[in-house]
């Protein structure tokens, strides 16, 4: 079995599995407690958070231990809103934050609170500029992630950090997919971090918290990690989390570039062995891992099905792979082809006779969905006998609609018009991809008696 879904959890790495076992003997007293057994699971606890502090480049004292990422991205929002909220009630985050950042930013919008979301280019990475716009003397705290889970991307943080100093606004920065592999740079204000994406145990998150920020911990107040994580600490998870992040910090550099090599093979492989497929995300600036694609004409959730038979785990983004039927908000946020969509995200160690072998299988699979579904293998040629066409697909789902559209777009003539009836949301991001795939032009969305029809004109 290849497991090729790193960006959700990476492997238990076997120095965290080392010291997991080892600390279970020292670090189960109360680190808060005078006496020996106390004493010995404050030392492992201090030890801990100097080595995390040391990896991530901040004092120990601005480190709190979380129990998860998650918790650490409410908890960081949360606190720094609070603190300055005599400032004003402004949130600015990126259009493909994850989705714990949009979850509290549902919550401040519920609660009265403004927000700005910066839209990201096609490539999924911000503008700096786009984001200095949306700053003003009522914002109180900007979210930017150093890199995106789904697609890879990176984001420039450092930038985006300094026209946040300027402008006095501090900067959250989501680091859950970055920081096994490096520092983040820039003058940012807060981190969140999550060890289970390093090869850490689940359960431990970080929040770093710099000097000079104002924050207020929301909540019952609790005495624990200077207020900002209540409970009693899991010390032999800590330990184990703070020991793996400087393993893999000592080997990233090579095995950054060993896996840039395997993903650079993939994206440079699948547009070539499978037909009408997208390649997303940036291409240059971008995580080693990390590398995803969309095909045309093709139900994810059946493609990944099938990968998983042949012994590949992976992860999608497709609408059809989802219990809400809608498409990744990252994927719709960039404009980019959702349907079959896959994500594969290469832990540490990977084989490239892994890689190899998955791009044999691909081909024979996507063709193998396609021909289940009745996909199109080209536009038939035919003499057109209307200049308009209505293709009904109400009802139908990810990729149905995009199927009938290219199976009918050549029954009309050069100028004509394919009106595309649909109540599935992915259709609004993937016939407008599709039309760019396909060098026709996507006209707009126009409301109907049921959903939305989506005009479609042929050029070619």
């Amino acid at each position: 079995m290849s497991y090729f879904d790193a960006a959700s959890a990476a492997p238990l790495h076997p120095v965290a599995r080392q010291a997991l076992q080892a600390s279970f003997d020292e670090g189960w007293a109360d680190p808060a407690r005078l006496y020996r057994e106390g004493r010995r699971a404050r030392l492992l606890l201090d030890a801990a958070r100097e080595a995390a502090a040391e990896a991530v480049g901040c004092r120990p004292d601005e480190l709190a231990f979380t129990t998860s990422g998650t918790r650490a991205v409410h908890s960081g929002i949360a606190g720094a809103l609070a603190g300055r909220r005599r400032i004003g009630h402004h949130l600015i985050v990126s259009a493909v934050e994850h989705s714990s950042v949009l979850h509290s930013v549902d919550l401040h919008e519920a609660s009265g609170g403004s927000v700005t979301r910066v839209q990201v280019e096609r490539t999924g990475r911000v503008s700096p500029s786009s984001f200095a716009a949306a700053l003003g003397p009522g914002t109180a705290l900007a979210c930017l992630q150093s890199a995106n889970h789904e697609v890879g991307t990176e984001q420039p943080v450092a930038e985006v950090a300094q026209l946040c100093r300027e402008a006095g606004v501090p900067l959250l920065v989501d680091a859950a997919q970055s920081l096994g592999w490096g520092r983040v740079e820039g003058d940012w204000s807060l981190l969140t971090a999550s060890a289970h994406k390093w090869g850490g145990p689940s359960g431990v998150g970080l929040l770093v918290v710099r000097k000079g920020v104002r924050f207020a911990p929301q909540g019952p107040a609790d005495e624990r990690e200077s207020g900002r994580a209540a409970g009693f600490e899991n010390i032999p998870a800590i330990v184990a989390a703070a020991a793996s992040l400087r393993a893999v910090h000592a080997k990233a550099a090579a095995e950054a570039a060993r896996l840039r090599e395997l993903t650079e093979r993939i994206r440079a492989r699948v547009p070539a062995l499978v037909p009408d497929v997208e390649v997303v995300g940036d291409a240059v600036r971008r995580l080693p891992g990390i590398v995803t694609f969309s095909c045309l004409y093709v139900d994810g959730e059946t493609l990944l099905h099938e990968l998983d038979r042949a012994g590949f785990s992976v992860s999608s983004g497709s609408s059809c792979t989802s219990s809400t039927l809608t498409p990744s908000h990252v994927l719709k946020a960039m404009g980019v082809l959702s349907e079959g969509n896959v994500r594969v995200s290469l832990p540490p160690g990977t084989a490239a006779e892994d890689v190899d072998r998955f791009l044999s299988v691909l081909p024979g699979m996507v063709s193998g969905v396609r021909e289940k579904l009745g996909a199109p293998t080209a536009v038939t040629k035919v003499p057109a006998s209307v200049d308009a066409l209505v293709v009904d697909a109400l009802g139908r789902r990810c990729p149905i609609p995009v199927i009938e559209l290219a199976k009918v777009i050549g029954d009309v003539p050069v100028g004509g018009t394919v009106r595309v009836l649909s109540d599935d949301e992915a259709a609004r991001l993937d016939i407008p991809a599709w039309c760019e795939m396909r060098g026709q032009e996507y006209v707009g969305e126009e409301e109907a008696v049921h959903g939305s029809a989506y005009v479609v004109r042929r050029l070619s």
